[in-house]
């Protein structure tokens, strides 16, 4: 008898029946062999399987999802986070994206008034029924983006930011490479269903960490409800979690018969905020699931930790017109660990040898590292807080004249 015969259909389900064994122990030295070969693989399985669900605590049931963190991307959980796939009204966070660099570069104002095109206004789905030359604000056109996923708003705001929304649509696909979204192909503004539209969990993940750099996000993000035209057109959030999870603060969810059901869900809990994507969920409700499962592993597994910042003061400098430099440090980075592991952070303040004029304000004259044991978690830079030339012939003599005179 075989080792697949002993293992039957499935590699991991590793079962020796008595009578077996007795077979083969009377076969001598080759078929023991085989049942410590056996053992040994069925010794190594278990433990892998195990070590995944004591690792994570739950079950996404998506076929693609990740956890990250949203401050310095690290990712804390992944499953087919790079493969690539529809993701719906997913699509609108990249639009956001630019529409709020457009706001923060002045080229749009959230009182500015646009009119609906006639394209922008045959969009289907999820709309706020927009008719062509009908006028809305830049302010109502964003609520209804983010609260209502309205595709006609989404149209209405990347024509007003390119022009139109193929040349709209390009600029998505250029702000996407900028990001490390490798995987990402935009071929519409709003993510309607279309061959070749396709991105990833990774990738909602990095352009959800860009859009939560504009703050003012939020105040959509978070509304439950909200009204437009005056108060006759309703828009209510289509993001439940906004209810019902403790620290959310967004952001956006998609449906579409091809893409499932998505979600990309940020939460802050003290210093440290997550993002959670799922995609291709088999209902709303799973994806709803499957992101506050994620936040919460990792809300319960890692914590942040933000060191004091030493002072450093002046330094020794050489050959210069003064015998020290003035330095600044930067703020200390936030600092991800996981709580089993969390200890005290000291700084180590590590200084440039021999440090010589002339030094430029702004130069890097050392750094400080963050270190847990011996175990080094992160690092920041010491820079010059003003310049100090070399000594030379000429700035030797306005040295002297200078202290001569204040004798």
């Amino acid at each position: 008898m075989g080792i697949d015969t002993i293992f039957g259909r499935n590699k991991y389900n590793f079962c020796i029946h008595e009578g077996v064994l007795d077979k083969m122990k009377r076969n001598g030295k080759r078929n023991s062999i085989r049942i410590m070969i056996v053992a040994l693989v069925g010794m190594l399985c278990i433990p892998v399987l195990s070590a995944k669900a004591e690792t994570t605590g739950f079950d996404v049931s998506a076929p693609s999802a990740i956890l990250m963190n949203e401050d310095n991307g690290e990712v804390l959980y992944e499953k087919n986070a790079h493969e690539p796939r529809s993701a719906a009204s997913i699509t609108k966070v990249m639009t956001l994206c630019l529409v709020f660099d457009a706001i923060d570069e002045g080229r749009l104002a959230l009182e500015d008034m646009l009119s609906a095109s006639a394209h922008a206004a045959s969009m289907g789905g999820s709309d706020i029924w927009l008719k062509e030359g009908e006028m809305m604000s830049v302010d109502d056109l964003i609520k209804s983006t983010v609260i209502m996923s309205a595709n006609d708003a989404a149209v209405v705001l990347a024509e007003s930011v390119s022009g139109s929304e193929d040349t709209f649509v390009a600029a998505m696909n250029e702000k996407a490479q900028a990001l490390g979204m490798t995987n990402s192909v935009f071929k519409n503004c709003n993510g309607l269903d279309e061959e070749g539209h396709v991105t990833t969990a990774y990738d909602v993940a990095l352009m959800s960490r860009e859009l939560m750099r504009h703050p003012k996000i939020m105040d959509y993000t978070l509304t439950w409800i909200d009204y437009i035209r005056n108060g006759e057109t309703q828009l209510v959030n289509t993001n439940k979690l906004i209810k019902t999870y403790q620290g959310i603060t967004g952001l956006k969810t998609g449906t579409t018969s091809k893409a499932g059901s998505c979600i990309t869900a940020t939460a802050k809990r003290e210093n440290l905020s997550l993002i959670a994507v799922v995609l291709g969920a088999s209902s709303t409700q799973n994806r709803f699931q499957d992101a506050a499962a994620m936040l919460d592993y990792g809300f319960a597994n890692w914590s942040v930790v933000i060191p004091e910042n030493p002072v450093v003061g002046e330094i020794p400098i050489q050959g210069g017109m003064k015998k020290t430099l003035k330095t600044v440090t930067q703020d200390p980075p936030s600092i991800l660990m996981k709580t089993s592991e969390k200890s005290a952070v000291e700084s180590k303040i590590v200084l440039t040898e021999n440090l010589e004029a002339p030094i430029q304000e702004g130069d890097i004259v050392g750094y400080v590292r963050y270190v847990s044991g011996e175990k080094e978690l992160a690092q920041s830079e010491i820079k010059a807080a003003e310049s100090v030339e070399s000594i030379g012939i000429k700035s030797s003599f306005f040295y002297l004249l200078y202290h001569f005179f204040r004798v």
